[in-house]
C-alpha cells in the first residue's frame, strides 16, 4: 500500500499544523472545534478553512507530516553500515521526553479512530507503511527479499510499533516511565532484534 502523501496544501501548511498540535491534542478531536484551531494558528476562520476544510483534513496531514520524518529516519538506517544498531538508537530516542510530547495528540487520534472510521483509516495505513519501512531493514540484515521479509516480521514490526506509541501515550497520561518499566521495554525491543539479526536466510 503507498504511503499516505500529504495534503497539496501550501507550504505554510506545515507552520500551521505545528501551531495547533497541542490544542488539537488538549481539547481533542471533538472538543477542538475549527475556531480553536484557527486561533491558535493565530489565523481567521475563514482562512483557516483555506488550508484544511476540515478536522479529518488535518488529521491527514498530521499523519502525512509525521509519517514523512518517519520515512527520513528510515532513509538514514538504511545508509548505516550498522542499521539494526541504527533502528534500535533511533527507536530509543522516541522515548526521550521531547519525542513523547505528542503522545496526548495520539492518543486523542487513537480514540477518535474507533469512532471515525476514515481517521482509522489514516493511521491503520500510517502503522502499515512504517511496518513496511521496517521490513525493509530486516530483508537487508536477513538477506531476504524485502515481501518474504515482511510476511516473516510482520509481528516484530507491528510490536515495535505497538510499543513505541504505547509509550508515547502512557507518558501523556502518567508523565516519563520509572526506570523499571524502561528496563523492560529496551529487553523486549533488545530480544526482538536480536532474534531477527541472527534469523538469517542462510541460518
Amino acid at each position: 500500500m503507498p504511503a499516505i502523501p500529504a495534503p497539496a496544501v501550501p507550504d505554510r501548511s506545515h507552520e500551521i499544523l505545528a501551531s495547533i498540535r497541542q490544542s488539537f491534542a488538549e481539547k481533542g478531536f471533538d472538543g477542538a472545534s475549527m475556531q480553536d484551531l484557527a486561533r491558535a494558528a493565530g489565523m481567521s476562520v475563514g482562512n483557516f478553512y483555506r488550508y484544511f476544510p476540515s478536522k479529518m483534513a488535518i488529521v491527514q496531514a498530521m499523519c502525512g507530516y509525521d509519517l514523512a520524518e518517519i520515512q527520513g529516519e528510515f532513509a538514514e538506517i538504511q545508509k548505516s553500515d550498522t542499521p539494526m544498531a541504527c533502528l534500535r538508537a533511533r527507536i530509543l530516542a522516541h522515548f526521550d521526553e521531547e519525542q513523547m510530547k505528542d503522545g496526548q495528540l495520539w492518543a486523542e487520534i487513537t480514540a477518535a479512530a474507533i469512532r471515525k472510521p476514515e481517521i482509522g483509516e489514516a493511521a491503520r495505513e500510517m502503522e502499515e507503511t512504517i511496518v513496511r519501512l521496517l521490513a525493509t531493514i530486516f530483508a537487508r540484515v536477513t538477506g531476504r527479499d524485502p515481501e518474504a521479509a515482511r510476511q516473516r516480521y510482520e509481528g516484530q514490526a507491528q510490536m515495535l510499533v505497538m510499543l513505541v506509541k504505547a509509550m508515547a501515550m502512557r507518558t501523556a497520561q502518567f508523565g516519563p516511565a520509572s526506570p523499571a518499566l524502561e528496563r523492560q521495554v529496551h529487553a523486549v525491543i533488545d530480544g526482538l532484534l536480536a532474534d531477527i539479526s541472527t534469523d538469517t536466510a542462510e541460518g
